[in-house]
Order: structure tokens, then C-alpha cells, then sequence
């Protein structure tokens, strides 16, 4: 069993809502757990209100300790100047602890967006993955093996680095059908990556001779 999670920052909704359709996919593997949580907001509850900031996400708060915990992440952010978004930013400036530990290396790492315009798409993706890097993740993107990345029949987001949405710059465009099925096909990707590193891995802690289904039935 692979443990995965889908850890977000959401302003307006538009990243909460391509979060839920990357766990959707990421669900569709067998044998792989889902959990979706979220970065704590740094604005007091009285200026996010007045900002019109989205406060009723049913996603619980995580802590950057239990980033350890899971086998997969898939991060979500909006852009902010062709950057994660503050909010995220704090929460993994907390994870020095893990990086001494190395506590993140090896494993499955990958990166979601929105973005006003297409100014950001990229870019954000892009600069969190230098993060990762860091921490040691193996870090995937989302391929062309997606029917809808290559589809420039409407506006959209998302590359070859992640899938995104483009919320317009007043916010008022939701996530596409093509743009939650790149979200999904991601989900998929990651988890079925995780997966198989996951069974190579206990493959390599097997006494010679032992399969993994063999192992189940050790005393």
C-alpha cells in the first residue's frame, strides 16, 4: 500500500477544486491511499474575509512533519509573480528538519497550478520544483501520454511540467473539463509511479528468492 497526498493552497476555490480531481485520479490506482490536505492561511480570518478569500474548504490543515509519512506528493499552488504563493512558501520553509533527515529523498514529488492568465503556468511549477530537488524527490510532471495536453482546440492550462487552470484575471473562470482531466491524468501518473517504486523497493528488502506476495504470507 502507497500513501499519497495532495497538499494545496487555495485563495478562491480554483486550486481546492483541481486538488479534489488530482486525488480523484490518484484513487482510480489500486492499492494506493489518498489523503488531500491543505497549507494554513497567513491572513488573520478578518482580512481574508474582506479579501473574499474562500474559508469553508472541507480539506484539513497539515503540519510539515507529517510530509514523512507518505510515499507521494502531488502540491498545489497558485501563482503569485511566477511563484508558489506565500502560504506555501512558509509551510515548506518549515521542513528544514526533514531535509537534515533526509526524510524526503526518494520520494514521488510533482506540482500543480492556477494562474490569472497564462502568465505563471510554467514558471511556478518551475520554481517549486527547485524545492523538491532539494529534498531529494523524484519529481514528475505530467506527459503528452495525456490526451489533453496537445488539445489547443479552447483556452486552458497546464504542461508538460504540471496541469493548471486559468482562472481569468478577475477569477471568474473555473476549471475546465480538459483542465480537471489533466488534474486527474496527473493524479494517475503520480500514483502508478508510486507505486511501482514502492513494490521495487520492498522487492530490494526481500531475502534472495521471496516475492512480494510471499512476503505477505511471512510469519
Amino acid at each position: 500500500m502507497s500513501k499519497l497526498l495532495v497538499l494545496y493552497y487555495s485563495s478562491y476555490g480554483h486550486v481546492e477544486t483541481m486538488a479534489n480531481a488530482v486525488a480523484d485520479g490518484a484513487r482510480s490506482v489500486d492499492g494506493v491511499e489518498v489523503t488531500v490536505k491543505r497549507v494554513p492561511e497567513l491572513m488573520s480570518e478578518e482580512v481574508a474575509k474582506k479579501a473574499g478569500v474562500k474559508l469553508d474548504q472541507a480539506a484539513p490543515v497539515a503540519e510539515p512533519s507529517e510530509l514523512a509519512n507518505y510515499d507521494a506528493i502531488i502540491f498545489g499552488t497558485p501563482t503569485r509573480f511566477g511563484n508558489m504563493a506565500s502560504q506555501m512558501r512558509n509551510f515548506l520553509d518549515q521542513t528544514g528538519g526533514l531535509w537534515v533527515k533526509g526524510a524526503l529523498v526518494g520520494k514521488v514529488g510533482s506540482v500543480f497550478t492556477s494562474t490569472g492568465t497564462g502568465g505563471g503556468n510554467e514558471t511556478t511549477v518551475q520554481s517549486f520544483h527547485t524545492t523538491l530537488f532539494h529534498q531529494g524527490f523524484v519529481v514528475v510532471g505530467l506527459p503528452y501520454a495525456c490526451p489533453e495536453l496537445a488539445d489547443i482546440s479552447e483556452l486552458k492550462g497546464g504542461s508538460p511540467l504540471g496541469a493548471a487552470t486559468i482562472a481569468g484575471a478577475d477569477g471568474s473562470r473555473t476549471p475546465s473539463a480538459k483542465e480537471l482531466a489533466m488534474a486527474r491524468f496527473q493524479g494517475k501518473h503520480v500514483a502508478e509511479i508510486a507505486q511501482r517504486l514502492s513494490v521495487t523497493s520492498l522487492a530490494n528488502r526481500l531475502p534472495n528468492g521471496w516475492s512480494s506476495h510471499e512476503a505477505d504470507r511471512r510469519p
